[in-house]
């Protein structure tokens, strides 16, 4: 039986190799890939384990500038689109905590399963193919490294510019065919502060609980376990606000984050007082210890200028509050982000509203699909940036085998 179109998939990570899976089943497909192997992505996530879905998929774990178009995107249909393609290519979930990863704790294991499928469906991988340009006249010609390849129909599945040293190539050829880009930043990314002390606290994990301020208006909490780093702080917890400080920086915006290292003690001045009276003759910073790693108690310590041989009731009521006020509500600003090569993901790229979320179809170019980070959608940690890959790459590739599939 004939093909119905040649589409080429520029992008072999993870919404590109979905997209080719589905479309192949009615077109003559290829995957346009830069790297030596597709999928390279795929095999960082998770700590290497790949968490690839989450079952509280919901549109509250992302930003998105249309909300509407975004829950059309994820709506429960699609969700099981995707359960059900994953139970088809041998992929059994490992559920931890609502986290999906695959019951092989390898990511090697997704990646493989995908690449087979695109194999086993006819789906032609053109490795070490890098795109530089994409030119239309009646179809399309993707002009690249081992020479140029014409198509029917397009999809760009570049991926952003998280985790690169180099801009995205997706972005240039969308922008060339009248796209708009919002200004893309880095996400799910460790984060930079300003102070003399940050090498003190070097190394330190707590649990904590962590407020975004953004111009001193309250924007986001997350709670968890924190990395204090001699740059800043990192951790999940953190990764989890980075998305709005690094579109803030970008705005030049006042970035400060507020930390509650000890949120488990209900009256510090009461527990003090208390824990003084059962460890008698410490100075405070033995009666710190057991509570927190003595690096960041010090560090608290020299903050607040208290002697280390000092005793707890000979501090004076300032300095007793002083000390509550840094350990409950320490306030570090952010003047920078560890950048894209450090990120997991961007805010920003083509929004929402120049796409039909029912095909994924440009609404400025036709035959023209968008999947993946490229779109001004990123999520939190969780499998919910992944998810957004496999669920637009399907979309994306079940509109190509039908193209009669209504708006």
């Amino acid at each position: 039986m004939s093909k119905n179109n040649k589409v080429i998939i520029i992008g072999g990570g993870a919404s590109g190799l979905v997209a080719a899976i589905f479309a192949s089943q009615n077109n003559d497909v290829t995957i346009l890939e830069k790297n030596s192997k597709c999928g390279k992505k795929i095999l960082a996530t998770g700590n290497g384990k790949c968490n690839y879905f989450n079952s509280d998929f919901t549109s509250v774990h992302f930003n998105a500038e249309n909300i509407d178009k975004l829950e059309t995107i994820i709506s429960d249909s699609n969700k099981k689109k995707v359960m059900d393609f994953f139970d088809s290519i041998g992929i059994v979930p490992n559920i931890k905590n609502g986290y999906y990863y695959p019951m092989s704790n390898q990511a090697i294991s997704v990646r493989e399963a995908l690449v087979k499928e695109c194999e086993v469906r006819g789906v032609k991988i053109i490795n070490d193919c890098e795109v530089f340009d994409v030119n239309y006249n009646d179809s399309y010609e993707v002009i690249t490294s081992l020479g140029n390849y014409t198509c029917d129909k397009l999809v760009i599945s570049t991926g952003s510019n998280a985790w690169i040293k180099e801009k995205s190539i997706g972005y240039d050829i969308l922008s060339k065919f009248n796209h708009k880009i919002n200004t893309v930043t880095p996400a799910l990314v460790q984060l930079v502060g300003s102070g003399n002390f940050l090498k003190k606290w070097n190394g330190v994990r707590i649990d904590c609980d962590v407020s975004l301020f953004e111009n001193n208006k309250l924007i986001k909490k997350s709670s968890g376990e924190v990395q204090l780093t001699d740059y800043g702080v990192s951790g999940i917890c953190v990764f989890q606000l980075s998305s709005f400080v690094s579109k803030g920086l970008s705005q030049n915006k006042k970035e400060v984050i507020h930390i509650n290292f000890i949120p488990w003690i209900d009256d510090f001045i009461s527990f003090m007082d208390n824990r003084n009276n059962i460890l008698k003759d410490r100075t405070i910073s033995e009666v710190f210890d057991g509570i927190m790693n003595y690096k960041l108690s010090n560090t608290i310590l020299d903050i607040c200028n208290i002697d280390y041989n000092d005793t707890w009731e000979s501090l004076s009521t300032d300095k007793k509050n002083e000390l509550y006020k840094n350990l409950t509500d320490f306030e570090l600003t952010i003047v920078d982000t560890k950048g894209f090569a450090s990120a997991q993901t961007c805010r920003g790229g083509v929004s929402l509203n120049e796409i039909n979320p029912n095909t994924m179809e440009s609404i400025i170019k036709s035959d023209l699909y968008i999947t993946g980070e490229l779109l001004d959608c990123d999520g939190e940690c969780g499998g919910y940036n992944l998810g957004f890959a496999w669920i637009t790459g399907i979309i994306a590739g079940e509109a190509l085998n039908d193209t009669n599939k209504a708006d």
